[in-house]
């Protein structure tokens, strides 16, 4: 009677526990040696908060998460679901992090992480990796980590005192380093005991050179809207194991990035705007969540008509058709038009406002410098900051710059300018904002 019993509490045990492991998603390919847990994967199979994944030398498996993304992992790879918890109601209590422990693995952002990136962690045995709305895949041993953007853009750090492998969400700080899509060919590498991450620009260093992805993989959308994977069809009716029932998706990624094609504009010349013309505003920030007692104002950053970089908590947008045409020589001083900061010390947020700034570019060079002052109550902070100019008018901190900074420029002549920045140059102070200026 005793052991009939202990056999009927170690069953019921076991269901309610099981009835606590929240769904993450369900497998929708899997083809050659996979475990989810203990058990061969087949199709249809629930992964689990918990569930630790593993292929062998022949495995691919396809994950489509309960928000419409993907965890994709290749062969020879290990990956374990720590927790996937989406609040539908509430996106700012929605929970995520994924670990690939050995192996190659590729994720794709749904709508739950979108609208919650301070809430993902994709860590490795060296490193931490948030997103900002984001496809990317991710090479892993236990002495290296190695990132690709395919969309969107990535947060990496390796681990520290400042960014623990218990934590949540993306790390910050200055050992953080980003990289996205549009800088083609460069992938970010996290060596263990070196905290930041170096930027390299070897294609035969990229995660599809480790194990190549198969054909049918979905393909990659460099402007996402806002239901992802909508149009990605991973047929949940075909074999798991007959490769001929394998239809492919839209189109196969390519082995390698292929570098950018640089178009230089002919010559122009641009008239001053007409007075009774008003600019068509090409450029805005927003912020997805609310903080230091400011609701969030998310600006454009989910339109699918713009392009977008995220620099937690904030964001800078610029319209996808931008009139922009460079300017090849010449300076240019703007004034500024709009902002908002957020002043961190102590673990407090604290609203700040941008009392002055100065932002000046020389289009013969590609650089620009630029100031802030910025405070909050009583506290004052100087912000200041340098960089260079793309191509596409794109705003990058360079190496001697204080202050990282992310920003686009717009209109037919450049007269529209943005940026998203952080600064840690005040001890114990870390002052985050959004910037718009104008000529």
């Amino acid at each position: 009677m005793l052991r009939q019993l202990a056999v009927a509490a170690g069953l019921l045990w076991s269901l309610t526990d099981a009835a606590f492991a929240a769904e993450a998603g369900r497998v929708v390919f899997v083809t050659g040696q996979v475990q989810v847990g203990r058990h061969a994967a087949t199709q249809d199979t629930v992964v689990a908060e918990g569930d630790e994944l593993s292929t062998g030398a022949d495995g691919y498996v396809y994950v489509k998460t309960v928000d419409n993304g993907f965890l994709i992992l290749r062969p020879n790879s290990t990956a374990r679901v720590v927790v996937y918890t989406i609040d539908k109601s509430d996106p700012s209590k929605t929970q995520v992090k994924l670990e690939l422990l050995q192996g190659v693995a590729r994720t794709i952002s749904g709508r739950g992480v979108k609208q919650a990136r301070q809430n993902f962690r994709f860590n490795t045995p060296v490193a931490a990796i948030g997103v900002r709305g984001t496809d990317f895949t991710v090479y892993t041993d236990q002495q290296t980590t190695r990132v690709a953007v395919l969309s969107g853009g990535v947060v990496m750090s390796g681990f520290s005192a400042t960014c623990p492998v218990a934590g949540t969400g993306p790390c910050e700080g200055r050992d953080v380093r980003e990289l996205f899509a549009g800088q083609a060919g460069l992938l970010l590498q996290v060596d263990r005991g070196n905290h930041v991450p170096q930027l390299l620009q070897n294609p035969a260093l990229s995660p599809d050179q480790a194990e190549k992805p198969r054909g049918d993989e979905p393909a990659v959308k460099q402007a996402l809207p806002a239901s992802p994977l909508a149009q990605i069809n991973l047929d949940p009716q075909r074999s798991e194991q007959s490769l001929s029932n394998v239809r492919p998706v839209v189109g196969q990624l390519p082995p390698a990035p292929l570098p950018p094609v640089v178009v230089v504009p002919p010559p122009v010349v641009v008239e001053p705007p007409r007075p009774d013309v008003p600019a068509v505003k090409e450029i805005f920030w927003g912020r997805w969540a609310a903080l230091a007692e400011r609701p969030a104002q998310p600006g454009r950053i989910d339109d699918p008509e713009v392009e977008t970089i995220y620099y937690a908590p904030y964001a800078i947008s610029r319209l996808k058709n931008s009139a922009l045409v460079m300017p090849k020589e010449g300076m240019a001083t703007f004034k500024l038009m709009d902002g908002e900061a957020i002043m961190t010390s102590d673990g407090v947020d604290r609203p700040a406002s941008i009392d002055s700034g100065q932002l000046s570019m020389d289009f013969s060079s590609r650089t620009f410098a630029t100031s802030l002052v910025v405070k909050a109550g009583s506290v004052g902070a100087n912000v200041i900051g340098s960089g260079i100019i793309t191509d596409r008018g794109m705003l990058y901190e360079d190496r001697s710059s204080e202050t990282l900074i992310r920003g686009y420029l717009g209109g037919p002549n450049a007269e529209q300018a943005g940026y998203i920045f952080k600064n840690y140059a005040n001890p114990g102070v870390v002052v985050s904002g959004a910037t718009l200026w104008g000529r």
